[in-house]
């Protein structure tokens, strides 16, 4: 239902904290700005959080609340938190006086909470976009000040009025992640044999201790059973970990950041990989092969819970994160062998991908401003 109108809506969109948040809300926005190339758009989230970078360089305005998330680790921090959200909610409320929006959307975050409240209150329609198997507080607490609930996965009416559910997807770039160049040529492109097998193993920009130590631990096992490895380090132990593989092996090739990660996919026999909600919406529409390990980290341990939901879908296998530098190696060589189960999680994952996701988002908006009794 693409379209594109002379009208002027004017958008706010809230979330943050984290990539996960971040991006998907620039996505929406980069789509409502398509169909609608006369509209206004706002961001609003926390200040000195990534989003008051990455909002700007996507071409965007941002304002700032002085709003934080509750510490689970240290209960003696959130003694300010109830004035943080007084103020968020005083600053949210004349941002919207100001703005006037005809919508607003959040995709989580610290500063969607404040924002999407301020908005319900006044009768503006708030729409949510969950990324996540299991929402945040912010997404559970507004549930019923939406008329809407975009989510990435089925399963979500014991979360969320069924009623307002749609299965969307998370909103990404489909283009670097579909129509992957040739696996051999990009094999070849990193130095490799391209008729050998490749593990491609990422952990974030910042890297995975994780991921890092099983290789450190098991990469003489890879290069005994002729399997190659793309091993993306992070910044945080490339140093490290590069000086630890002099001299250089042809099989292993270490960088500390990926930079073409559509050569880096098409090259993947095997992907070994953290569960994000992002990442993962990802690497449904890559369809290779897929090891998760979750981050045990992770609020509400929700990367446990993406990564089971794939594994119930017989679409990954999961080693779990406390275990991984003893099991995951093995896992991955044998699973790198084995044509029969390879096969079976591409042709899983890919059913789960939804590469229309930000278009699907946007025809719910449009629906909703052209129907407003809806």
């Amino acid at each position: 239902m693409k379209q594109s109108s002379k009208i002027s809506p004017r958008f706010i969109l809230s979330g943050g904290g984290t990539g996960g948040h971040i991006y998907p809300a620039i996505a929406i926005a980069n789509t409502l700005k398509a169909r609608f190339p006369h509209a206004q758009f706002l961001f609003i989230g926390a200040q000195d959080k990534m989003e008051m970078q990455k909002v700007p360089k996507a071409g965007y305005d941002i304002k700032g609340l002085n709003i934080a998330g509750i510490q689970r680790d240290n209960l003696f921090k959130n003694i300010t938190l109830p004035f943080k959200v007084i103020d968020s909610l005083i600053k949210t409320n004349k941002i919207i006086k100001d703005f006037k929006p005809n919508m607003v959307i959040g995709t989580g975050g610290y500063a969607s909470g404040p924002t999407m409240w301020a908005a319900a209150k006044k009768g503006i329609p708030v729409l949510i976009q969950e990324q996540n198997s299991f929402p945040g507080i912010t997404n559970k607490l507004l549930k019923n000040k939406t008329f809407a609930i975009c989510t990435a996965y089925d399963g979500m009416a014991k979360y969320f009025p069924q009623d307002k559910i749609h299965l969307t997807g998370n909103p990404i770039r489909t283009d670097l992640f579909t129509n992957l160049p040739n696996q051999k040529a990009s094999k070849e492109k990193f130095g490799l044999n391209p008729n050998k097998p490749v593990i491609l193993s990422v952990g974030g920009s910042q890297g995975s201790r994780t991921l890092n130590n099983t290789w450190i631990k098991d990469v003489k096992n890879l290069i005994q059973e002729d399997i190659q490895l793309i091993w993306q380090t992070g910044k945080l132990e490339w140093n490290k970990i590069n000086a630890l593989q002099e001299p250089k092996h042809p099989n292993i090739h270490i960088t500390e950041f990926i930079y073409d990660m559509n050569t880096a996919y098409a090259a993947a026999d095997v992907i070994v990989s953290r569960a994000g909600a992002m990442a993962i919406s990802e690497l449904t529409l890559v369809g290779k092969p897929l090891i998760l390990v979750p981050l045990p980290t992770a609020a509400e341990d929700h990367q446990t819970k993406n990564a089971q939901n794939l594994v119930d879908h017989k679409a990954a296998k999961m080693v779990k994160d406390d275990v991984a530098v003893v099991e995951l190696s093995d896992a991955a060589i044998t699973l790198s062998k084995n044509e029969t189960e390879k096969n079976l999680l591409s042709k899983n994952i890919k059913e789960l991908a939804k590469p229309n996701a930000a278009e699907d988002i946007a025809d719910i908006i449009v629906n909703k401003l052209n129907n407003p009794e809806v």
